[in-house]
């Protein structure tokens, strides 16, 4: 099985990260083995600022979540991007628009506009999903499948736990799909939405199976995101990235 470089949403520490700072959790999440991070914001910090920390700590923006492109924000997002060194730019919506299949098909008009937008700059154009893609259908197809054949040119950040969560395999997804993720969000635990997830490794999902199942041109990064956890965030999140590694699914530093 072909190993991939581990990445963590730093949406994962924003709780720590408010009790302390940036930098000194960036500088934890480094001695922990990442090879990158995929932020959800900078928490304040200037753009170059955030760059020359990162290199400084060896690490890699594999990503980003951000605001949905649009004209009247796509010079900004571009010029960040140009800054930070990445090349994949990630936005979803909520429940309300996967309720109906008109809300979905709008979803996937904006996400397709999207990726156009930045294509031009070389930034390729993907969105996250949660639960509410998968546990529900429109006319036979989930919002997820709706998405992805109305938005060509957009790819797939699949948060296997969500997926499978919503009632949907991602073993299934990832076989299906592949060509279209070149990441995948990793998190684990009891598989019920209002539970809190566990460290990689210490839940219910079978890595092995989901992982194994990727395209391997494809796929370039797993990505940990643990959106709350019963036990420390920390310790946990160094959990995950050692559990990858060891089983030989991640490459760690």
């Amino acid at each position: 099985m072909k190993k991939y470089p581990v990445s963590i949403q730093l949406y994962s520490v924003r709780e720590i990260v408010a009790k302390t700072d940036f930098p000194s959790v960036l500088k934890k999440i480094a001695a922990m083995g990442y090879v990158g991070v995929e932020p959800a914001g900078l928490q304040g910090m200037a753009p170059q600022d955030f760059r020359k920390l990162i290199d400084d700590l060896g690490l890699k923006v594999s990503s980003i979540h951000g605001a949905l492109p649009a004209p009247e924000n796509v010079s900004e997002i571009i010029d960040l991007a140009g800054v930070l060194g990445y090349t994949m730019h990630i936005s979803g919506f909520g429940p309300d628009q996967m309720a109906t299949e008109a809300g979905v098909l709008k979803a996937a008009e904006q996400f397709q506009r999207a990726a156009e937008l930045l294509k031009p700059a070389g930034i390729r154009y993907g969105f996250h999903n949660h639960w509410w893609e998968f546990d529900k259908k429109h006319n036979g197809k989930t919002p997820y499948e709706i998405l992805l054949a109305n938005a060509p040119d957009a790819f797939s950040e699949l948060d296997t736990y969500w997926c499978a969560v919503g009632g949907d395999d991602p073993v299934k997804m990832v076989k299906a799909y592949g060509k279209r993720m070149p990441v995948l969000h990793i998190k684990d635990g009891s598989l019920d939405r209002n539970d809190s997830m566990t460290a990689v490794g210490d839940g219910k999902m079978d890595w092995a199976s989901i992982i194994g199942a990727a395209d391997e041109s494809t796929l370039e990064w797993l990505i940990v995101e643990l959106d709350r956890c019963a036990t420390d965030m920390l310790e946990a999140v160094g959990k995950s990235v050692k559990y990858l590694a060891s089983a030989g699914f991640g490459i760690a530093r």
